[in-house]
């Protein structure tokens, strides 16, 4: 590989891109890679760190109306400041873009400022310069998209919506995904008056259909104002806001509208549309197991090829594709999509592994279903009416749980460690033999004796 200047060259310097850079130079691989916008892509800079620190914030609201019921007396009514929780969020993105920096430089990657073209399979341009290499990655993930309606340039997107100059106190999201349900709880519990619009009859397609019923009710307990089977016919400007009429004829007056509508692959400049390379019926670059398009020397992973868009997924599949292309043993299997654990930070929280309950009865035939529903210990002195659901779904012929549920505080750091479990096929046996930390949520996992259903 002599002949090239790079062994690798990758464009993208987000989660997966930056892995896969730092874990190839450890080989001794040479690499450089080219960013034009932010070291840590959108999870450090316009998804998973700053939204979960914006969910913490919006968490307060909880707290400080919990706190009256153990013996706390606040002095003044709380005020929310946006600013200042905008401002350190910055600062917090900012020392996590040095991070990045220093492991790249550590690691003896080139980082280049800007935005690369591919020009053939083994050369890229970028900032004037061509650079060849011998395998071409391509990870630059995606960008918010935001179907056109009368007004739809009136709506922000995902990337802009950290940094509002003023905080909206009418709020509407359009969409049903994670991004929607999370920035719903979040500007509701931050203090605006929220609505959230979704033209199917319920929000998250995918889960559970249980927990989305369960996360419906209780989204809409805490005042998050839900308009299902609709959608936006319009936006309009008006005197003290933006007049948003919907499809089913109902009008909206508020201050900000976010268009949570999805994401697509960024690879508008890229020049791949000239090389040939195959894409999939959702526009995403279609890749084999070691993560080559179709021309071979070229590799893609992360959001740009279709799979799960989830940072870990990203991270993973950067250590493969190395595995893969500079490892001294190649992996003998391909990369294991199943059982991945996630989770969805609308209020209460949302943390899921394995089956749902529909898929689970097509996979499996046969199944039990155990469920618990119960208002948690600090509730019984807060006075909240918040609830908590979870939910194992267990194969009824092997005894293996295939799938566990959880909608309550702190899901997703629960089903963590539930997630080892599902991924190591435990049984309900298994679940059943281990003792519960008592007292908490938690235990109810291996507590639940008799199915709820099967």
């Amino acid at each position: 590989m002599s002949e090239f200047d790079y062994d690798l060259f990758v464009i993208g310097a987000g989660s997966g891109g930056v892995r896969a850079a730092r874990t190839a130079a450890a080989t001794g691989a040479r690499v450089a890679v080219a960013e034009d916008r932010y070291l840590g892509g959108t999870c450090v800079n316009v998804g998973c760190v700053p939204k979960k620190l914006y969910s913490h914030a919006a968490h307060f609201h909880d707290t400080f109306e919990d706190a009256g019921g153990f013996g706390w007396r606040l002095p003044a009514a709380p005020e929310f400041d946006w600013a200042t929780l905008r401002d350190n969020k910055i600062g917090e993105i900012k020392r996590l873009n040095g991070i990045y920096g220093r492991l790249l430089d550590t690691a003896g990657v080139r980082l280049i400022n800007g935005r690369a073209r591919v020009v053939d399979a083994h050369r890229v341009e970028i900032a004037g310069e061509t650079i060849s290499a011998a395998r071409i990655l391509v990870a630059v993930g995606g960008w918010p998209w935001v179907p056109e309606f009368p007004g739809s340039e009136l709506t922000l997107n995902s990337n802009q919506i950290f940094d509002l100059d003023t905080f909206p106190r009418r709020f509407l999201v359009l969409g049903g995904g994670y991004i929607a349900v999370e920035f719903a709880s979040i500007f509701n519990g931050l203090g605006s008056e929220t609505h959230l619009v979704y033209r199917r009859e319920l929000f998250l397609r995918g889960f559970d259909r249980e927990v989305r019923e369960f996360t419906r009710d209780e989204m809409a307990k805490k005042g998050v104002d839900l308009h299902f089977e609709a959608n936006v016919e319009s936006i309009e400007k008006v005197d003290d806001g933006l007049l948003v009429t919907l499809t089913n004829g109902e009008q909206l007056e508020v201050d900000a509208v976010l268009a949570a509508t999805g994401r697509k692959p960024h690879l508008e400049g890229l020049g791949l549309d000239g090389l040939g390379i195959e894409l999939t019926e959702g526009g995403h670059l279609r890749v084999n197991d070691r993560f080559e398009t179709s021309v071979p020397s070229i590799l893609a992973l992360g959001d740009v090829t279709g799979g799960p868009e989830l940072t870990p997924v990203a991270l993973a599949e950067a250590m493969h594709m190395v595995q893969h292309h500079f490892g001294e043993t190649p992996p003998k299997a391909p990369l294991d999509y199943r059982n991945i654990a996630t989770a969805v930070f609308c209020h209460p929280n949302i943390g899921t592994v394995g089956l749902s309950e529909e898929q689970a009865r097509e996979a499996c035939g046969e199944i039990r279903v155990y469920t618990a529903d119960f208002r948690p210990l600090k509730h019984t002195l807060s006075g909240s009416s918040e609830r908590c659901l979870m939910k194992l779904i267990v194969d009824d012929q092997s005894d293996v749980v295939v799938g566990a549920h959880m909608v309550g505080e702190e899901a997703g750091e629960v089903i963590q460690g539930i997630g080892i479990a599902v991924r190591a096929g435990l049984t309900k046996a298994d679940f059943d033999a281990t003792v519960g930390i008592h007292p908490t949520g938690a235990e109810e996992f291996v507590t639940m004796g008799t199915p709820t259903r099967r």
